[in-house]
């Protein structure tokens, strides 16, 4: 009997339940998927949120800001080429020397020239300094050895500010009247080259105000050699650019000239008095060169584009009038110095050079301050002092 082979025939209920059971695998599946998605999303929206906070709590800062910050920020700078001063104070001894001239010329009918200059005015001082303004005061000299006529004095008062981008002068001068006739030219050929004569008819008043900004402000330290307030390492220049304004007033009263030179005095000589207002912009040089260890020697040259607007009162036939020109004015720095960041000694010249040319008549003054000084710095700086504590153990 031949043997058959029986095939078990699905029932009904197990075809459905089968089924069923696929299609619960398929919602799970489609359920986990939903799921993680939403996750996803809802993480996304999560971070982007908390970017969106942080933006609005830390906002960036202006162009403009940032300019201005980094601006006024005057310790940026180089420190291979710079280094800064480390202590908070400093006490300095000085000798100032105050030298001026004032020369007056014409061309017509011949040319002539007439030189004034007082003796030079030598003050002494102690001033004590807090990082880059010194404060102090200053005797003369000559009332200290002689007796001087107070009428004959004047005032002077010449204020300097250096940092490392911005300098400021501010300067005012009221001389007396003791200058001295110590040149002339057109006058006679007999007068000797060494001729010189008391004067007392020139009185002159001058003020005004020098701002600048030095380009290269990260190398070149201006207050290295002018205020000690750091010390210049490398060799280093600048571009310098500034604004001047000053007013000055020149009383010249030429009848108390002695009675030859009245005689040959060219007409446009007879000035009695001039008043006029210089305005300047000056683009300049300056080096600092370190020809040895902690030794500076600085020179800075700026000449200056000058406008003049003046009131003259002449004895001419132009009579008072007012004029308007533009000159060439000069401004000079230069000094040495020796700054060990302890220790200081040195030496700085500042003087200022004013022009003015009008028809038949010039008037070229110049004044400046020499002075030499020596002092210490102390009282460590915070940040320093932990530098130095460390360095003891």
């Amino acid at each position: 009997m031949k043997g058959r082979t029986f095939v078990k025939q699905k029932t009904f209920p197990t075809v459905i339940r089968n089924r069923m059971v696929r299609q619960l695998v398929l919602y799970i599946s489609l359920l986990v998927s939903f799921s993680l998605q939403a996750q996803s999303e809802k993480a996304g929206i999560t971070v982007n949120d908390s970017i969106q906070e942080d933006s609005v709590t830390t906002p960036k800062p202006s162009a403009f800001k940032r300019a201005i910050k980094k601006f006024m920020n005057f310790s940026d700078f180089d420190t291979l080429y710079i280094s800064p001063n480390r202590y908070n104070y400093a006490l300095m001894a000085t000798h100032f020397s105050n030298f001026e001239y004032y020369s007056v010329t014409s061309e017509f009918p011949q040319p002539q020239k007439l030189s004034f200059s007082p003796n030079p005015h030598n003050k002494i001082g102690l001033y004590f300094g807090w990082r880059w303004i010194f404060l102090g005061w200053s005797v003369d000299i000559d009332d200290i050895y002689r007796k001087t006529n107070r009428k004959n004095k004047g005032t002077e008062f010449d204020l300097s500010l250096y940092s490392s981008k911005l300098g400021v002068d501010i300067f005012y001068r009221r001389t007396g009247n003791n200058y001295k006739i110590h040149k002339i030219r057109g006058f006679y050929d007999e007068i000797p080259s060494d001729y010189s004569e008391d004067f007392s008819g020139l009185k002159v008043d001058i003020k005004g105000l020098n701002l600048y900004y030095i380009f290269n402000n990260r190398k070149f330290s201006y207050p290295a050699a002018f205020s000690q307030s750091t010390n210049q390492r490398r060799n280093a220049g600048t571009f310098i650019a500034g604004f001047s304004i000053s007013k000055h007033n020149l009383d010249f009263d030429y009848q108390q000239l002695p009675a030859y030179i009245q005689e040959r005095m060219n007409p446009g000589m007879k000035v009695n008095k001039i008043k006029y207002t210089n305005a300047n912009i000056s683009f300049g040089y300056a080096y600092n060169w370190v020809f040895a260890r902690n030794c500076l020697a600085c020179l800075s040259l700026t000449p200056a584009i000058a406008y003049k607007a003046s009131d003259v009162d002449a004895e001419t036939q132009e009579g008072k009038a007012w004029y308007s020109k533009f000159n060439l004015d000069f401004l000079l720095r230069a000094g040495v110095v020796y700054n060990n960041g302890k220790y200081f000694v040195g030496t700085s010249f500042v003087g200022k050079n004013y022009n003015y040319h009008r028809n038949n008549f010039s008037l070229d003054n110049g004044f400046g301050t020499l002075q030499v000084y020596v002092g210490f710095n102390f009282h460590l700086r915070k940040e320093y002092r932990k530098k130095e504590t460390k360095r003891e153990y």
